[in-house]
């Protein structure tokens, strides 16, 4: 084969800290694309942990798409996580049972919908990513970011909450990017064409 396996759960010879992430996630409400990686200083399992409130009866998921790069310590918030904000308190007294178990009738806990993360975004190390957030393809999400709103594809947000901070092209470059879609390729074609993937001085022309 000309290219790594996108089947491979470790594809460094020698290091299990860094894998393709789709070969060890075993929710099915976690999906993610070929060659996406994971990074973790101490052990890959930990990318499920960091998912945190995703419970099965919510049945919200995360959708991370193609060539991602994903850093140690990245944080999934889901719905589960969500408690009431506009009543006159936000405690979650159903879910104690007894006398309390009726609290909820005829009501729900507030739901943002699917979180979904684009082709070739990359989240820097201990990001926070919020219940129903949408970030687009090749955003990049800074070191320790909090992202509570959509990210627009090809922009550099970071802080806590996290902002735009720059563009990565021009929106004529941007535009072109999306058009081509280049993560849908074939193998081979991405193969051929990885001196204008990985040339810098792109957004320059």
């Amino acid at each position: 084969m000309p290219y790594p396996d996108p089947n491979t759960t470790f594809p460094l010879p020698g290091y299990d800290k860094l894998c393709f992430l789709k070969n060890i996630i075993k929710n099915p409400n976690i999906i993610v694309g070929d060659y996406t990686y994971y990074d973790d200083f101490e052990d890959v399992g930990n990318f499920e942990k960091n998912v945190k409130y995703h419970f099965d009866f919510i049945g919200d998921k995360l959708i991370i798409g193609k060539f991602c790069q994903i850093a140690s310590g990245v944080r999934f918030i889901m719905n589960g996580g969500n408690h009431l904000t506009e009543s006159p308190s936000a405690y979650p007294f159903a879910i104690f049972g007894k006398d309390w178990a009726g609290a909820m009738a005829g009501k729900s806990y507030p739901t943002k919908g699917d979180t979904q993360v684009g082709h070739d975004v990359w989240i820097g190390h201990e990001a926070t990513i919020i219940p129903g957030v949408r970030i687009g393809h090749g955003a990049i999400i800074a070191a320790k970011s909090v992202v509570t709103k959509d990210v627009a594809p090809y922009t550099v947000v970071g802080g806590n909450p996290a902002k735009p901070l720059k563009k990565r092209f021009s929106e004529a470059k941007i535009a072109q990017l999306l058009h081509t879609a280049w993560w849908d390729w074939p193998l081979d074609k991405i193969t051929q064409e990885l001196p204008w993937l990985t040339d810098v001085g792109f957004g320059e022309r």
